[in-house]
């Protein structure tokens, strides 16, 4: 039987208004994945589970916070697993992006603002892994400070027009992100 927080994050997708074809194509694979996976939502689900994350934003909408990923020594947006006692994906992308970049007071848009499904090789060792993952944005209070976690090899801002990799992928969240903060 699926969780409450399974029936959220189905909930919260199927009723998404993707941003672009390529976007609704994901929600879609989201929702089949949701709708045939019980445990979906979760890292035991294998080889697809989904995720949650967040691109913290400053204050002043000039920068945002990224993480050097410890183990694919990358710089991402911070987020994770969902863990069995979080009760929405929004919960479990607050969750993440406060543990991961020691930022107090943190304020979540709850709608999604981009899907990005992705090999992690590093993830388990059987191979395969693939994250669907669900991307939110949070703005920072002003003058917040920040803190490295164990996940992490570095936690710093970036301007958004100075991404140190800037990827198609980190450029649409950024882009997608500043389009929904205004």
């Amino acid at each position: 039987m699926p969780s409450a927080l399974h029936s959220s994050a189905l909930a919260v997708l199927a009723g998404w208004r993707a941003p672009t074809p390529t976007q609704s194509a994901l929600r879609a694979r989201y929702v089949a994945h949701l709708e045939a996976e019980p445990q979906g939502v979760l890292r035991e689900c294998y080889p697809d589970h989904l995720t949650a994350s967040t691109l913290v934003v400053s204050a002043d909408r000039s920068s945002v916070l990224l993480t050097l990923h410890r183990k694919a020594r990358r710089w991402f947006q911070l987020g994770g697993h969902v863990e069995p006692g979080d009760t929405s994906l929004t919960g479990a992308a607050l969750r993440e992006a406060t543990e991961e970049s020691g930022v107090a007071g943190l304020v979540l848009d709850p709608v999604p603002v981009q899907l990005s499904a992705h090999p992690v090789p590093f993830c388990d060792p059987r191979g395969g892994v693939t994250h669907l993952d669900v991307r939110f944005v949070a703005t920072a209070p002003a003058g917040a400070a920040h803190a490295t976690s164990a996940e992490s090899l570095d936690v710093a801002w970036w301007p958004v027009d100075g991404l140190p990799e800037p990827e198609p992928d980190m450029l649409e969240l950024v882009a997608l992100a500043r389009q929904r903060l205004g």
